[in-house]
């Protein structure tokens, strides 16, 4: 045998072995896998007037992802409340190259157009929170109509004998947020026909200076002793309720939800009646696995997404709903503290020092 034939024998084995390592660790990703290293997601989160999404669901979120893919790239936008600005941000998004969208729309309806964009493009999108139209592939939130019903039975509970002896006021929050919708559904299902509405409102982008503006004027409309309870969708426009409410003199069962820490304090000095909490761990702990899950080219397990909902685009979704927890003043310890949202210090400042040692927060 020749020199040059051993040689090109040589070259030959030495390819067929480079190409044979290619094929078993093309193999071992799997078809429509993905490397670590290829995991690009973007968390779209729309405000952070309400402290919750920069305080927990956004680190929450980021956290998970990272403890399931190390090496994952997050591409973090929030939209400060603009439906315009988070349409730009998924069109940034799309071009950095993120191939799965974590969104929580400002507008479920005008995201649509972006989700379809997204959706053209190959890019999966898991629908947090609130439930946008369009070609959605997963979808994480709580029951959200039990919310409402839940805050609908605890303020039917602290009105008693008095739920008939005048009127109460409703704040649903935005009109373009679905889940406005359902707590509104919720409590309706819940108060008609055991309550007078004296006024009822939706509040633009869930803005307490709003909710404030409105209470004034369901105050000077309806007059202050006719106005027995108030429900409020959340916690950010019980706080400008509850202003309005103290600069007229009035202090009535007032419901929220989200578990903010002002609330918590006003429910301690009794100038709100209770929230609803709505842990964000196990919340943000399922969307990172979905979009994990998602980027890596896995079909989401029946145990992540045990349920399907529809969207007012008339599409299923892939969905998991978890269940709220009323938060009152005998329960703080048990939920918000325990869940470790807020610790004993955090809640009881000196100003609330008194009404925590009441409520045996010491």
């Amino acid at each position: 045998m020749t020199r040059t034939l051993r040689s090109a024998i040589a070259l030959a084995g030495a390819a067929a072995l480079s190409l044979g390592v290619m094929a078993t660790s093309a193999t071992a990703l799997g078809a429509g896998s993905e490397k670590q290293g290829d995991i690009k997601i973007g968390l779209l989160l729309p405000e952070s007037k309400t402290t919750r999404y920069e305080k927990f669901d956004k680190p929450y979120i980021e956290q998970k992802i990272k403890e399931l893919a190390p090496d994952a790239q997050i591409d973090y936008y929030n939209a400060a409340e603009s439906a315009t600005t988070q349409q730009q941000q998924v069109n940034t998004a799309l071009a950095k190259g993120d191939k799965v969208l974590i969104l929580d729309a400002v507008d479920a309806k005008s995201i649509q157009s972006s989700v379809q964009k997204a959706h053209d493009a190959g890019v999966k999108v898991v629908a947090y929170d609130r439930l946008a139209q369009g070609p959605v592939d997963a979808y994480v939130s709580y029951d959200n109509h039990k919310v409402g019903e839940l805050q609908g039975k605890a303020l039917l509970a602290a009105l008693g004998d008095k739920a008939k002896s005048g009127e109460i006021v409703m704040h649903n929050g935005s009109p373009t947020d679905p889940n406005a919708a359902e707590f509104k559904a919720g409590a309706h299902s819940v108060l008609d026909g055991k309550v007078k509405i004296g006024k009822e409102y939706d509040t633009p982008n869930w803005d307490p200076n709003n909710a404030n503006q409105q209470m004034s004027g369901a105050i000077s409309s309806l007059g202050k002793d006719k106005i027995v309870g108030v429900y409020s969708a959340n916690d950010g426009l019980a706080a400008g309720i509850s202003t309005a409410l103290k600069a007229a003199g009035i202090n009535v069962p007032l419901t929220g939800q989200d578990a903010q820490l002002d609330a918590i304090q006003r429910i301690l000095i009794g100038t709100q009646t209770i929230t609803v909490e709505k842990p964000y761990k196990p919340e943000a702990d399922i969307a990172a696995t979905m979009a994990v899950n998602l980027a890596e080219g896995k079909k989401l397990p029946s145990d992540l997404v045990p349920t399907t909902v529809t969207s007012d685009s008339d599409r299923k979704v892939a969905a998991r709903l978890l269940d709220p927890v009323v938060v009152s003043k005998d329960n703080i310890k048990d939920t918000v503290v325990k869940d470790g949202l807020y610790t004993v210090k955090e809640i009881c400042t000196p100003t609330y020092a008194a009404a925590c040692k009441d409520a045996g927060l010491e």
